[in-house]
């Protein structure tokens, strides 16, 4: 049995539609955004510096009991 909630992170090569879209082929849909910002730090007296954006959604099982 699938959970109820799963998380699903946008890959480095993958735009946020083929993120949706493999959320839906394995039978969740999103509830929530998360976007958090990515930094690096090369050395301990360095500034860290930005990187990207990570995106991560979090869905809910889509087994046909909807909350409508």
């Amino acid at each position: 049995m699938k959970p109820k909630k799963q998380t699903f992170e946008v890959g480095a090569n993958e735009t946020i539609s083929d993120c949706l879209a493999r959320m839906e082929r394995e039978g969740y849909r999103p509830v929530r955004r998360i976007e958090k910002p990515v930094f690096a730090q090369k050395n301990s007296k360095a500034e860290p510096k930005y990187v990207r954006q990570r995106i991560v959604f979090e869905g809910i099982r889509t087994d046909g009991n909807d909350f409508a």
